[in-house]
């Protein structure tokens, strides 16, 4: 595959079709509700996805559409080859969903058996494979998540980090050649977090088509080498190369993935953006907190740290 920018437009370009091709993609829950609007998107094999949005935006959704859990309400989703549509129908869902993976952002709905080892083992169970089959999967599983030693622990005996990790083994069982995440990372203490950010670039470093969605922009520089944003108004408000997108701070704040936030000392008003993750409230009083270490009339001056 190759990349061509245009007016710092994201264009892949790779032979044959996308694995992905949505077309004019709709989605209202319950007939009214709308949780996708206009969505145009292609998505290639190998490619490295950081889906971005703030939360509301739709990437739990668009997760679901290209997972063929959900059909679209308006427009089409043609996914490895097939109608998305037909697929969540029951058409061919057994063989597809061999070949797409989705780990959902709450690890409790996929560990539901008496061990993690059990969970681990039930994908490629229902695949009807046999036994050294299936120990071969869990052990290669376990082994890349880097729970081997938790195999036998009962899920709900595990840590959020732990749970996160045995949710993706589960899936890595099955040797899905796409792998869909849900917001990976959300909740984790900054090890487990950047622990699990580590193991998902191995993930993607195998050669394995990754989406990813997360509103976390620190980690998007690792995990992706394409960001698709999502706006409030559930429509796609940019798609293109890590950098010009984290580049970006009107767009990353258009698209409520950073804040401006107002600073006054004294005379002074500072206006700058922020990471929403950001504990930018804390040690307000404190002028080494602010960035400024004094301020006199109207003159600031700025910390060189």
């Amino acid at each position: 595959m190759t990349l061509e920018t245009a007016r710092g437009r994201y264009l892949p370009v790779g032979p044959g079709e996308p694995l992905f091709s949505l077309r004019d993609v709709r989605y209202l829950y319950s007939g009214r509700q709308v949780a996708l609007d206009g969505i145009d998107l292609d998505i290639w094999s190998g490619e490295r996805i950081a889906l971005l949005g703030a939360n509301g935006s739709g990437k739990s959704t668009l997760l679901k559409l290209l997972d063929g859990i959900v059909a679209p309400s308006q427009g089409t989703v043609r996914a490895l080859g097939r109608d998305a549509a037909a697929v969540a129908g029951g058409e061919d869902a057994f063989s597809f969903h061999r070949e797409v993976g989705l780990v959902f952002q709450d690890p409790d709905i996929q560990l539901f058996s008496a061990t993690v080892l059990d969970d681990v083992a039930f994908g490629p169970l229902q695949l009807g494979l046999g036994a050294n089959d299936v120990r071969t999967r869990c052990t290669e599983a376990l082994a890349t998540m880097e729970i081997a030693h938790l195999a036998d622990r009962a899920p709900f005996e595990l840590s959020g980090g732990e749970k996160k990790r045995a949710a993706i083994a589960s899936v890595l069982s099955l040797r899905p050649d796409v792998l869909l995440l849900d917001e990976p990372t959300a909740s984790l203490d900054p090890r487990t977090k950047w622990l699990l950010v580590d193991l998902i670039g191995r993930l993607a470093a195998a050669g394995r088509t990754l989406v990813v969605a997360t509103h976390e922009l620190d980690i998007v520089p690792i995990i992706a080498d394409r960001v698709v944003v999502l706006g409030e108004d559930r429509r796609i408000l940019a798609d293109g190369l890590p950098a010009a997108i984290l580049a970006d701070t009107d767009l990353l704040i258009r698209a409520n993935l950073i804040h401006e936030h107002i600073h006054r000392h004294g005379a002074v008003r500072h206006v700058h953006a922020h990471d929403l993750d950001a504990g930018h409230h804390d040690g307000l009083d404190d002028p080494a907190a602010t960035g400024y270490e004094a301020i006199t009339g109207t003159s600031v001056t700025a910390r060189s740290d």
